[in-house]
Formats: C-alpha cells, sequence, structure tokens
C-alpha cells in the first residue's frame, strides 16, 4: 500500500474510533466516580483523599486520578465536567492504541491483520463502554501498547517510562513489564545490549516517587483497595479461570449468534489461530515476545488468584489477541487462497475476511437504542441503570445531608460523587475500618457480596443505601439492625435479583 494510501486509511481509522465514542456520550461507571471525587476533592484543597481528613489510598489509578485533576483544573476546577474529560482523554487514547495496533501489525509481519485489529479495537464494546464509562482503562491500554511498541522499535527511555506510567495507572501492568523486563534482561547479559542510565531512571523513578508519596501520605504504597477486592467478595473456586476462558473462546461476540457451539468452537479455534499467528510474528520479530506471552499469562495471573472478575478486567490483553489471532487467520487464509501478487481478487477477499467478519460479529453487540442513558447507539454492554438508580437515591437524600453526615453503601462512587456525606465504604475499598468484619459466614451471601450486620450496627452510619439483596441474610435478618434504624424509601429495581433499593435512616436515641 501507498503512503499516501495508508495516511487516509489511518485517519478514516481514528475517525471511527472517535465516532465510536462520542456517538455513546458519557455513560458513566460507578468505579470512575470514585475517582473523579478524588480528584475534585484535590481541587479542593482537601488533599488525595476519598474522604476529607481520611488518608486511605482507595483508587488503583494514581496516575488517571491526576490527570483528572489536572484537566479539571483547566476547565472548572470543583465542578468540571469529569466524565466529559474522561470521555475525550479515553477517546484519544483509544485512537492512538488503533493506530499503534496497525503500526505492530507491520512489525510482526501482517498484510491486513494490524488494521484488522485497529478496525475491530475501534468498535470493541470493552474497549467502547469503558472509554464512554470514564475509566482509565483506554489510558492503561494505550501505555501498555505504547511500552510494546517502543521496546520493539528500540526506543528504550520511552519503554521504560511508558511501562512505569503503565503501573501507576493500574498495578497490573507489572504482567506486560516483568516478561518485557526479562527480555531486556536476557539481551544485554547475552547480546550486549546494555542497559542505559536513562531507561532505568525512567522506569525507576516515577515508581519511587509514587511509592515514597503514598509511604508517607497514606502509609502504605500498596493501595488499600487491593486488599479489600481479594478478601470481601465469595467465589467459586474456579470462577475467575472460566470467565476469562468464555471470554478468550468468543473475542468478537459470537455466543450472540452462535450461543454455547461458538463458544466451544471459539476454545479450539482462537487458540490456535493465536498459535499460528505467534509463530509468524516471533519469525518477523522476536521482541514481541513479552507482548506474544501476554494475553496467556494474564489469563493464569488472574486465574490463579481468583478476584472478582469486574468487566473492565476483561480488555488489557485484547489488543495483543486480536493482533496475534488475526494474523494466524491472514496466514491461513493467504495460504488455502493461494495468494499472492498476480491474484488481487484473492487478496481482497483474503483481507475482507480478516478485517470486516470479526468487525460485524462484533457490531452485534451494539444497540441502536440502548436502555438507560441516552438514547445513541452504544453497546449493550455498556449499561447504567444501577449508576441511575443511586444517582437517584443521591438526588432525593442530597437534601438531608451535610459534610458531617455518614453515610454507607456497598457501591460508593455515584453516592458520594452527587452527595456532599462522607462515606462508609462496606466494601472497604475506602474505608479500613470494615474490612474488619470480613470475612463473613457463606450462608450470608446470596450474590458474591453481602454487607455484614456488625458493622452497620457498630460503626452506626446516619443513613443506609443498599441494594435488598446485599442484606437479606445480614442485617435485614439483625434485630439490632432493625430497631436502630427505619426504612425511609424503597427505589423499586431487580438488579442482582434485589427486591428494590433500600434507603434506611437511623432513628433518633
Amino acid at each position: 500500500m501507498k503512503p499516501h494510501g495508508r495516511l487516509w486509511l489511518g485517519v478514516g481509522l481514528v475517525i471511527l474510533v472517535l465516532a465510536a465514542r462520542l456517538i455513546p456520550g458519557p455513560r458513566t461507571i460507578d468505579d470512575s466516580f470514585i475517582t473523579y471525587r478524588y480528584a475534585r476533592n484535590l481541587l479542593a484543597g482537601e488533599g488525595f483523599v476519598y474522604n476529607p481528613g481520611e488518608r486511605v489510598q482507595g483508587t488503583t489509578t494514581p496516575v488517571y486520578t491526576l490527570l483528572m485533576a489536572g484537566l479539571g483544573a483547566l476547565t472548572g476546577g470543583t465542578q468540571a465536567p469529569f466524565p466529559w474529560l474522561a470521555l475525550g482523554v479515553n477517546a484519544l487514547a483509544d485512537a492512538a492504541t488503533a493506530l499503534l495496533l496497525v503500526r505492530l501489525g507491520r512489525h510482526a509481519g501482517a498484510r491486513w491483520a494490524g488494521w484488522a485489529a485497529g478496525l475491530v479495537w475501534a468498535a470493541a464494546p470493552y474497549s467502547v463502554t469503558f472509554a464512554v464509562g470514564g475509566l482509565e482503562t483506554s489510558l492503561y491500554v494505550l501505555l501498555l501498547t505504547g511500552a510494546v511498541c517502543a521496546y520493539v522499535e528500540q526506543r528504550r527511555v520511552w519503554t521504560a517510562l511508558l511501562g512505569a506510567l503503565a503501573i501507576l495507572t493500574r498495578p497490573d501492568a507489572l504482567i506486560l513489564a516483568l516478561p518485557l523486563g526479562l527480555d531486556r534482561l536476557w539481551r544485554a547479559l547475552r547480546k550486549g545490549e546494555r542497559l542505559g542510565w536513562g531507561e532505568v531512571l525512567a522506569l525507576a523513578l516515577p515508581g519511587l516517587a509514587w511509592g515514597l508519596f503514598a509511604t508517607l501520605y497514606f502509609g502504605s504504597p500498596i493501595p488499600h483497595s487491593v486488599q479489600a477486592k481479594l478478601e470481601v467478595y465469595r467465589l467459586g473456586a474456579n470462577e475467575g479461570l472460566i470467565r476469562l476462558l468464555q471470554h478468550y473462546a468468543t473475542p468478537f461476540f459470537e455466543n450472540l449468534w452462535g450461543g454455547a457451539w461458538a463458544i466451544g468452537a471459539g476454545l479450539l479455534l482462537y487458540p490456535f489461530l493465536y498459535l499460528v499467528g505467534a509463530r509468524r510474528a516471533a519469525r518477523v520479530q522476536p521482541r514481541l515476545l513479552g507482548w506474544l506471552v501476554y494475553p496467556w499469562l494474564y489469563l493464569l495471573v488472574f486465574a490463579v488468584s481468583n478476584p472478582l472478575i469486574f468487566r473492565w478486567y476483561l480488555t488489557p490483553p485484547l489488543p495483543a489477541y486480536f493482533l496475534f489471532l488475526l494474523l494466524g487467520a491472514e496466514e491461513l487464509l493467504s495460504r488455502l487462497l493461494r495468494v499472492d501478487a498476480a491474484h488481487a481478487r484473492r487478496a481482497a477477499l483474503a483481507a475482507a475476511c480478516v478485517c470486516l467478519l470479526p468487525l460485524v460479529s462484533t457490531l452485534g453487540e451494539w444497540r441502536l437504542r440502548p436502555d438507560g442513558g441516552a438514547l445513541r447507539p452504544a453497546p449493550h454492554m455498556a449499561y447504567i441503570e444501577l449508576e441511575r438508580l443511586y444517582r437517584r437515591a443521591a438526588d432525593e437524600l442530597a437534601p438531608q445531608l451535610t459534610p458531617q453526615t455518614r453515610l454507607a453503601a456497598g457501591d460508593v462512587g455515584v453516592l458520594g460523587f452527587f452527595t456532599p456525606a462522607q462515606i462508609l465504604d462496606t466494601v472497604g475499598l475506602n474505608s479500613p475500618v470494615s474490612l474488619g468484619y470480613y470475612p463473613l459466614d457463606p450462608a450470608a451471601y446470596v450474590i458474591n457480596y453481602a454487607v455484614p450486620a456488625d458493622l452497620l450496627v457498630e460503626q452506626q452510619p446516619d443513613w443506609v443505601v443498599v441494594l435488598e439483596v446485599y442484606g437479606r441474610r445480614t442485617f435485614l435478618q439483625d434485630a439490632r439492625f432493625l430497631n436502630q434504624y427505619r426504612l425511609w424509601k424503597t427505589l423499586p429495581t431487580d438488579m442482582y435479583g434485589s427486591q428494590g433499593m433500600l434507603i434506611f435512616q437511623r432513628a433518633a436515641p
């Protein structure tokens, strides 16, 4: 392809990425509002805190939090439009990732697979949902992909810096940083590619600076939310592995039209295609080895640790997974159709299959009029019904609350952002005191989370806002709680099998 043609294709790809995120508009996820509250408190002079006066590192994304605070300072301060700021950053980050996939495809020897991966990334629900949802996922994936591209092109200082920033955006970036680092050390020791002070400092200084600050400010460099997520939720022994295998079996949402048969076929087909593509890429560019193993190392780490797999945990391995399995498809189709320079029609057919079939399958997850939020096209999985429900609760409660009021909740993002209250986070992400009440008896759980009765009875928040299913076998069965609190309002919902969202007020002594 001529350079002029590649330029216009790149422009078209960027436009597609931006449109796929700007058309849905913000559909902000509850966890994003936690980051926004940290950023807003920074701008208000309260410090890097969720609750003023409580130094708890409840966010795992200091880079994104500081970025939101910095952009907020330029666009209204504490009144900054954080959901739109996040959407703008995420849309640009995803556009850059799509272009990097094209570039990495060329490094891997692909004719069309890089463009195909960029095209799928443009519309991928696991990309779009969290871009419009306001999470750090898009920036995180860009930093990972940029580090890989810089490594392949031997831009060593950039590799180290982007890797360090990725780790400070989400700590699981270590899953990619480790194989890249080992490959770099092997090349330094066995191939004479000497380590430079620039790359060492670029890797070490950001982490050391944040680690020192976090230790002095919070008491530990490890985010408190990491411990909370591992201790609070109740999961089956292999739940994480099963969810990840389903995800890897249906990267283009084949289950929507193929059902269980598509999942079974995908478990066999896509690892095979990935192996074919990875083998070709490794021959063409051995520096891609760390990225080649990353999706499988990611699966292994999360399957073994078995945390609750939030939807956004499924996004980071997708760029590599898309590229190499599509490269495998390109390789097989080229051989099957005997594609060469003399057979333009065969080449066009193979290119169309590699580029368009995954995209068409992926678009099956989009809806012209999604449930909840603005009635504009968006992925079906970008649902925000729970967030809308919490926003309704926040709006009804706000006149009752002051900065001294203490409000307990299991999902604290929306409530924390749209009310002035001090938040008692019953999951413990932002409230360390909550972790002392876990683990619970397995019989206390209806789903994977439950609010301990003792936590509410002993901590005595002024208000409690929870889905009924979180307390069905705990505080709603506890006479102490029922004596201390009165049901103020029930908001109808069947979310997670709940019988409403319950708002309790503590009775006057």
